[in-house]
């Protein structure tokens, strides 16, 4: 159990690196055949899954400290292979992105989970077997049996669930034999496919694709070039602190690149939006507490921001409305009703609809908060706690490991507890 008092923030923070980022450049180093070094490395719980993963598919790992050596292999072929099954445990990032990676060699491979991704649909058997690989679920679930060889092709791809199995085609492909063309519609959260192709370049691996993304090209027989890659500050982690700040006094959070790909710095805008004072600086952003007005927002591209977003909400005058909802039912919860279930027992003010969620605007009271075992979700209950009228004890907090392990350290740092 967690439990956090009434209290005001004041004080500077550093921004967790980018669990994103991170398994991206993990899958890249594999790839390369030579050493990279990952510099700023995250070890949240799913970027350990990454390196563990990684080790599986044949890649030596070395950590240091402030960053992590990973001596790749060109690719999981033949030989290269250490273990044939392994746990993705509950990133749904790293079973969908290693799946295509996966394709790469003619050994079985199984990729399993635990916890919440047992119940999260991967829904990759199609597209996998139109590009030459044999794949097989449970009904749509972990375990994930591949047995390739990938060879490329040309695919239509249904994007709007998630984008990070496009993640690993876009990997994966640049490996083949031939070249790939794959047609998406509907395609969801696009800056991270931006992340996606951004980190390629990192390495020397050619994307293109239209402004819409709509059609992607990729030349088969490239190769990834081993380099040094720096993480940088996750978005996602960093808006649970800047809403922190808004409500609660003030607080500067370092290490944040405001050109990021990352579709969450949107956070900025909606702060702006609702009246906090934001102050942008070249490696850093500081948010100061003001009158809070109610804000519309879509989140469709950056459904992370969801939780923090609600938490906003609950201390803005009058009733706000955040849309983009379909996006939260398969997270870790069922993030749309675990929101409107752990909120409305701290006396929000909240109701879900097909398509948005709305918060109107009250005094928040204590209460016993079931986390759902869903990091975002315990951390914007933490976040929302500050200005109440009572404790917020949340079960479970240890689910923060899986994306922002300090999150309770660093927001313990700041805050001031009212007396």
């Amino acid at each position: 159990m967690k439990t956090i008092s009434p209290s005001s923030i004041d004080g500077t923070i550093t921004a967790p690196p980018s669990k994103s980022a991170m398994i991206r450049a993990v899958a890249a180093s594999l790839l390369a055949k030579g050493v990279s070094e990952i510099v700023n490395p995250s070890f949240c719980d799913d970027a350990c899954a990454s390196l563990g993963i990684a080790e599986a598919f044949g890649a030596d790992i070395s950590i240091k400290p402030h960053r992590v050596a990973v001596h790749g292999n060109g690719g999981p072929g033949e030989s290269k292979i250490r273990r044939n099954t392994v746990n993705c445990y509950e990133s749904g990032l790293c079973v969908r992105m290693f799946t295509p990676i996966a394709g790469l060699t003619r050994d079985e491979i199984i990729l399993d989970g635990s916890g919440s991704l047992l119940k999260r649909p991967v829904n990759v058997e199609d597209s996998m077997n139109a590009l030459g690989a044999m794949c097989t679920t449970l009904h749509g679930y972990v375990p994930v049996r591949i047995k390739g060889i990938l060879s490329g092709g040309t695919l239509v791809f249904n994007g709007e669930e998630s984008s990070q199995f496009l993640t690993g085609l876009l990997m994966a492909l640049p490996l083949c034999s031939r070249d790939s063309t794959i047609k998406v519609s509907r395609l969801s959260s696009k800056p991270y496919i931006a992340m996606t192709v951004e980190t390629l370049q990192r390495f020397d691996i050619t994307v293109t694709h239209d402004q819409d993304m709509k059609n992607f090209f990729i030349k088969g027989g490239q190769q990834y070039r081993p380099g040094i890659f720096h993480v940088e500050g996750d978005w996602s982690g960093a808006s649970c602190m800047l809403v922190a700040g808004a409500i609660g006094g003030s607080i500067t959070v370092t290490e944040l690149n405001g050109e990021s790909s990352q579709g969450d710095k949107a956070i900025v805008d909606v702060l702006k939006e609702a009246g906090a004072q934001v102050i942008i600086r070249e490696d850093s952003i500081s948010v100061y507490r003001n009158d809070l007005r109610a804000f519309q927002f879509d989140a469709t591209e950056c459904p992370d921001l969801f939780p923090p977003l609600v938490a906003l909400a609950a201390h803005c005058n009058g009733k706000s409305s955040i849309f983009g909802v379909q996006r939260l039912i398969h997270k870790e919860s069922n993030r749309a009703l675990a929101l409107v279930s752990e909120f409305a027992k701290i006396g929000a003010e909240i109701e879900l609809f097909s398509d948005r969620i709305e918060v109107t605007g009250s005094k928040l009271k204590g209460a016993l908060i079931n986390s759902h075992n869903d990091h975002r979700i315990a951390m914007a209950c933490a976040v929302a706690a500050l200005s109440g009228n009572g404790e917020v004890v949340i079960d479970r907090p240890t689910c923060v490991f899986k994306s922002y392990p300090k999150f309770f350290e660093d927001l313990d740092s700041v805050r001031r507890i009212h007396e």
